[in-house]
This record gives structure tokens, C-alpha cells and sequence, in this order.
């Protein structure tokens, strides 16, 4: 036990899980107990994932990822000694001498030739989830009960230096769900303090869903929330696949941003926040025909980009802060999106985006956004929205004498 304490605290690899869990599998056998294959099963909170499983056998260690929507009603974990531990926070061991079809892992070892299977709950302070380790063997009697005394004394040892891991990917993980990596980056690195900003420059993206509150009123909920989800799914994954990172949900709207940095000029920068609105238009026409194919009425957006230079950082009361960007330029994004309401396009691109991007765009003219003095020119795509400029501008004339909204 000492050896085993001393190589923990001085001398075991402490950057991975994985490899502090092999270097550990290693230190045992050499310490003479016979382990032909151990297991580590690590749940964490993650919207996708469920934990991770270690499998260490003879040197070799492979890793495997649990969805968290199907593994606690999965067979291999309703028929698994993970959930006899987990169920009654005790250890589990069987000998593998006779066939075990109630738990299909132990049959599998017991027919590669393993003798005896035990299983400890780690000694977590959080107990909520499961954290457990195995160990089995091939010696043809087992484990003796020194073996597995000194088994379980070493997973104890072993536990907090895991547990200190398992927080500290929840700590990253929940920060990078609900406020963004490089956002959770900024907070995990310390940057707390209320009124704390830095200037940065960005591609801002505005975009929200159109009818929602109609869809809110003669919908029930859950469809609702379906609806939703699917919509801020797609926006996700193209604000993400282009190197965007999501700030803030707001009820039926999304605020976004590209942010320049090494690497990323501002025209690279607009580049990229232009491409995602242009696939996130395409993707979001793919699943209004799929909605309409199936009888469901399609689902409009709005959508505006701008460039400009914005305070990041924390904002809020002394004890609820939110890490977001403000100023005239997410206003000026703001209003755009406003604007692309009023005039039933999709998508409204700054004349600052436009400069920095070598596609051609639409020009719709010039209009007053509110609480703006100058009046401000603006661009949609060629294949998005597709009423004429021309009419429409001659409408807006019509209307006001100048062509201006709100």
C-alpha cells in the first residue's frame, strides 16, 4: 500500500485518465496480483454523453464512449454488474466457474478463460453518478481474500486523483453546453469579475424564428419544444462547423459570433459567418419541404449579419453574471434583424460584412434602422428572398417617400 500511495502521489501520469488507468493496471501487476483485465466506468454530465469506459487487458487499454439517450435503458447496462454497484452501492464479485446467462459480460470473460470478476464503487464524495472499477483474473482459484483486500484499498487510493478529473470535465463540459468553449475557456481561466470586458472585433450573427408565437399559442408544448429544438439544432451546427460560437438562446432568437483572432482576419471572419447563414438557409429549406411533405407548415427565419468591434465579457448582478457582447454594433445587428422582418427577407447582410466578402449580393438600398441617425445599406443573398429589389424598394418609396422603415 505504501508503494502503490507513493507512486500516486510522486510519480504517476496525472494528464489523462487514460493513461494514469494503465500506468495503475501496471503498477498492480507488478505488485504480483493477478489481473488479466480491469475496467473503469466514469459517468459524467454532458448532454450527449453519458461517461466513459477504460478496458485495460494484458497492456492494452481501449476506450469507449456511452450515449447518454440509450445507456440507461440499454441491455448491456440493465444486464451488467455496473448496475447491481450502482443500485446498492456496494462491491460485486462472482467466481466465473459455472455459466452466467444473467450477466452476459461475466460469460464472455468466463469463456476467454477469466476465473473471477470483482467490482468496487469508487469512493466518490458525489455518489449521484456511477464510478466503478473492476478487476478479473485467470489464476484458476481467484482472488484469495488478501488479493481482494488489497484490491479495493488501491482503488481507494486511486479515487480522488479520478474524481479530481471527472470535475473538472464536468466543470469544462457544462461551460462549454451552455455558455460556449471559448466563452467557458474565459471563465475557467478566471475571468469572473463583473464589468470585466475586452474590446474584440466579430462577425456578429442575429437570427430568429418567425411565428412563434403563434406556434406557441395553437401548439402544444412538447411540439413546441421539438420544434425549437430541431431549429436551434441546425443553427448549432453550422454556426459551429464554421468556427462561430453561440452566446445566448433568447426565447425564439439566436445571438452568435465569428470572432477574429490568430489566423482569422476580419474578412475571414464575415467569410465564414456569410457561409454558415447561406448552408443554415439550405438546410433550414431541406426541412420545410420534409415539414411540408409531411403536412406540417413550413417555418420562416430571419436572419442578419454585421462586423464590427463589440465589448466581451461579463455582465449582470454581483452573483448571476452572463459572459456576452454589447454595443452599437449588435445593436446595429440587432435593428437589422427588425428590418428583415418588415421586409419579408430571410437574410439582411450589413454594407460592412459586404465590403469584406468577395460574393456578390443583392443590394436592397439604403434604410433608416431605429435609433440610428444615418440611414444604412443593405444586402441579402441573389437566391434568398426572391422579390425583386427594384419593387420592393419602389414599394417602401411608396410608402414613406425615402425608401426608410421604422
Amino acid at each position: 500500500m505504501e508503494d502503490i500511495a507513493r507512486w500516486l502521489a510522486n510519480d504517476a501520469p496525472h494528464k489523462s485518465v487514460e493513461k494514469l488507468f494503465a500506468a495503475f493496471c501496471q503498477q498492480i501487476v507488478r505488485s504480483g496480483i493477478p489481473v488479466g483485465r480491469a475496467s473503469l466506468g466514469l459517468e459524467v454530465l454532458h448532454p450527449e454523453v453519458s461517461g466513459w469506459q477504460y478496458i485495460w487487458t494484458d497492456g492494452e487499454q481501449s476506450v469507449h464512449v456511452s450515449d447518454r439517450a440509450t445507456t440507461s435503458t440499454s441491455h448491456t447496462y440493465l444486464n451488467s454488474p455496473t448496475r447491481l454497484v450502482d443500485e446498492t452501492g456496494k462491491s460485486f464479485r462472482r467466481l466465473l466457474d459455472a455459466p452466467c446467462p444473467d450477466l452476459p459480460l461475466l460469460e464472455e470473460l468466463r469463456l476467454k478463460g477469466m476465473t473471477d470478476y470483482v467490482m468496487y464503487q469508487l469512493p466518490f464524495l458525489d455518489q449521484s453518478r456511477t464510478a466503478v472499477i473492476s478487476f478479473a483474473t485467470d489464476r484458476s482459484k481467484g482472488y484469495d481474500p488478501a488479493s481482494l483486500n488489497w484490491l479495493q484499498l488501491a482503488a481507494n487510493l486511486l479515487s480522488p486523483y479520478l474524481e479530481r478529473h471527472v470535475l473538472h470535465r464536468i466543470a469544462v463540459d457544462l461551460l462549454d453546453t451552455y455558455v460556449g468553449p471559448n466563452t467557458g475557456q474565459h471563465i475557467i481561466e478566471g475571468r469572473v469579475d463583473r464589468g470585466a470586458i475586452e474590446p474584440i472585433e466579430a462577425a456578429i450573427w442575429f437570427a430568429d424564428m418567425r411565428g412563434f408565437t403563434l406556434l406557441s399559442e395553437e401548439s402544444p408544448i412538447p411540439e413546441v419544444l421539438a420544434q425549437l429544438n430541431a431549429w436551434f439544432g441546425i443553427i448549432g451546427e453550422v454556426v459551429e462547423a464554421h468556427g462561430g460560437e453561440i452566446l445566448k438562446f433568447m426565447g425564439d432568437s439566436v445571438l452568435a459570433i465569428f470572432p477574429t483572432s490568430a489566423g482569422r482576419d476580419r474578412a475571414t471572419a464575415c467569410r465564414q459567418a456569410l457561409s454558415a447563414a447561406q448552408e443554415f438557409c439550405r438546410r433550414n429549406d431541406d426541412e420545410n419541404a420534409r415539414r411540408i411533405s409531411s403536412g406540417m407548415p413550413p417555418v420562416a427565419h430571419g436572419l442578419a449579419l454585421h462586423v464590427g468591434e463589440v465589448a466581451y465579457g461579463n455582465i449582470g448582478a454581483s452573483r448571476r453574471l452572463d459572459f456576452t457582447v454589447i454595443g452599437p454594433a449588435v445593436n446595429k445587428a440587432s435593428r437589422l434583424l427588425q428590418l428583415a422582418k418588415r421586409l419579408n427577407r430571410q437574410v439582411l447582410v450589413s454594407s460592412a460584412v459586404a465590403k469584406e466578402v468577395d460574393q456578390p449580393l443583392l443590394d436592397l438600398g439604403r434604410y433608416r434602422l431605429r435609433d440610428i441617425k444615418q440611414r444604412q445599406r443593405v444586402f441579402t443573398f441573389a437566391s434568398v428572398g426572391l422579390r425583386p429589389a427594384r419593387l420592393l424598394r419602389t414599394k417602401q418609396s411608396n410608402a414613406n417617400g425615402r425608401g426608410e422603415i421604422g
